[in-house]
């Protein structure tokens, strides 16, 4: 059967650090604009035990989530040693489009897919460049589409990208908004040939939309005192966590038995790092449903202590960070069963199986 492989990844990390203590000088609101009567101390104390957060990352001012899909996709292209004409789709997953420092309008015409086209050169008009929304998990999402197309035999090469600057987004005087941060990471997946055991073996994915949809939407600020028109990304924190530790698990094992591999072989988990605590929570909810009360030592790579959530940017990151050696203790070896799995707005949930 053939498989479709990953033969390149790259990531843009921002440079602008923004830690916990940068936070909370005008004070947090509750959804009814009321001032939390916290110190600021306690509250973000807090903050950092449950999600695992201590800094993020922004994007400089003159940066937009175009600009770092390209640079993310670069990467990728280059260690997979691409001619950029021989790609056939750009598949770019985003949230909030382009968003300029500064400006309240997001901006997604043309794609982000057709800015990225343009800024990387491509010239070849059969290289077909889009754009997905499925909240966070949209560059998993992206990335099982790609497998259908390759295994469909309709294209051979698909450059799939997630990116996001959610700082933009993000109303300050509510302390959810600590969580989200900016990124891109990017992948090229190309069509292996016949016989060859790695690559994707299987994928998961679902989506409730019924009471579930608006658990994360876009809303108007806790703070009183800001121009009630103007929204910001919203998250019912406590519902997402319910539908997470509910659904995730059981998504992910619809994915491990797919793929016809036992879950002892299962050598990385790598998780939309959204918040240490539900991240590990599911991960130990999932191996509960084999009847294992405790997860493998470093199954579970982590990023979000150091960059915190981006949304469809953390696991194209966190892949990069880990095949390149730049996260202690973890490293991926040929043959190893890894597991790529996501929960966000929609509610959506998606999962996948690749052989290394």
């Amino acid at each position: 059967m053939q498989r479709s492989i990953i033969t390149g990844t790259g990531a843009y990390i921002p440079a602008v650090v923004k830690k916990n203590e940068d936070f909370g000088s005008e004070g947090f609101y509750d959804v009814k604009h009321h001032r939390i009567n916290q110190p600021v101390e306690v509250i973000l104390e807090k903050f950092t035990q449950i999600t695992g957060i201590v800094e993020r990352r922004y994007a400089p001012d003159n940066i937009v989530a175009s600009d770092m899909a390209a640079y993310a996709a670069t990467e990728a292209i280059l260690e997979s040693q691409t001619d950029i004409e021989t790609i056939d789709q750009i598949i770019v997953a985003h949230n909030y489009g382009d968003i300029k420092t500064n400006t309240i309008q997001t901006d997604s015409v043309p794609s982000l897919a057709s800015r990225v086209k343009h800024k990387l050169g491509i010239i070849n008009p059969y290289c077909v460049a889009y754009d997905v929304l499925f909240g966070c998990p949209g560059w998993l999402q992206g990335l099982i589409q790609a497998d259908l197309y390759l295994k469909a035999g309709a294209a051979k090469k698909c450059l799939v990208i997630g990116t996001e600057t959610l700082s933009r987004v993000t109303d300050f005087s509510d302390r959810d908004g600590m969580i989200f941060s900016d990124g891109a990471g990017a992948c090229m997946l190309e069509a292996g040939e016949d016989g060859i055991e790695r690559g994707i073996i299987g994928t998961a994915a679902r989506s409730d939309c019924r009471d579930e949809a608006f658990y994360i939407d876009f809303g108007q600020s806790h703070s009183p005192d800001l121009n009630s028109s103007r929204r910001f990304i919203k998250m019912n924190g406590r519902k997402v966590y319910e539908y997470a530790l509910k659904y995730v698990p059981e998504a992910m094992k619809d994915c491990l038995d797919k793929s016809g591999v036992p879950v002892h072989a299962l050598k990385k988990i790598f998780i939309h790092q959204a918040n240490e605590k539900m991240d590990d929570a599911i991960v130990k909810a999932f191996y509960k449903l084999y009847e294992i009360d405790n997860p493998p030592e470093y199954i579970m790579p982590m990023s979000i202590h150091w960059l915190g959530n981006s949304s469809v940017a953390t696991i194209p990151t966190l892949l990069d960070l880990v095949r390149k050696g730049k996260i202690d203790n973890q490293e991926l070896r040929t043959g190893d069963i890894v597991m790529f799995a996501s929960v966000g707005a929609g509610m959506n949930i998606n999962a996948a199986c690749y052989r290394y």
